[in-house]
């Protein structure tokens, strides 16, 4: 299943139009915190499907019994560039385990490349519901080789993917190369990627853009 939080008019169209923006992205802050906010809609919007239980909470002047999260979820990223995406969905599941994967594309001289993993960490997944964050799903497959790394952990019960901007293709990628059960959550759908891989319109580099070019 594919979620565009973006179809219905919200907030969540300026914060997609400003890390979009050639002109705003010149400010780091600004687009980290974009970035951040997008997983804060995001979380609120998975928060919509999760698991709940009652719970009697005592108030000054009596009991209330609430609905509460049944289990907190595993909140998973992809370093460098899902940190302050990670850090939004963080911001609503602030009791929840986390997960981190480092992974990157090395890239030759004909325009292709391999996705190379250098570190896991992440709790115990069996059973669990987990949310994988990064801001681009392009190809798909620094996705795929992320998740089948994090389920060397366990075998999660249901996979929320979040990104800010995903290409249709990288969806398909995902849908077809994954077992679990998932759930792709997406600011923005974009249908073209260029020669390198990069989502077009898209926004360009998304880890250059917050914390800096790398060599």
């Amino acid at each position: 299943m594919t979620r565009i939080l973006s179809e219905h008019q919200s907030i969540l169209s300026e914060f997609i139009a400003e890390i979009r923006s050639a002109d705003i992205q010149a400010d780091r802050m600004r687009f980290r915190r974009n970035l951040e906010r997008i997983g804060e809609i995001a979380a609120f919007e998975i928060s919509k499907v999760l698991g709940y239980r009652d719970r009697e909470i005592i108030t000054p002047l009596g009991i209330s019994t609430m609905k509460v999260l049944s289990e907190q979820p595993v909140v998973a990223t992809i370093l460098r560039a899902g940190l302050p995406l990670h850090t939004g969905i963080l911001n609503y599941f602030d009791r929840a385990d986390n997960a981190f994967v480092s992974a990157y594309r090395k890239h030759h001289k004909d325009g292709s490349f391999d996705v190379h993993l250098e570190y896991v960490s992440a709790p115990g997944l069996e059973n669990r519901v987990v949310i994988l964050a990064d801001p681009m799903l392009a190809t798909g497959q620094s996705m795929v080789q992320a998740i089948k790394a994090l389920f060397e952990k366990g075998q999660p019960r249901h996979l929320h993917i979040v990104s800010a901007i995903a290409c249709v293709q990288g969806i398909e990628y995902v849908k077809s190369h994954v077992s679990s059960e998932l759930t792709v959550w997406a600011g923005a759908v974009d249908e073209e990627l260029t020669a390198q891989s990069f989502i077009v319109p898209g926004l360009g580099d998304a880890g250059d853009l917050a914390y800096g070019n790398k060599t």
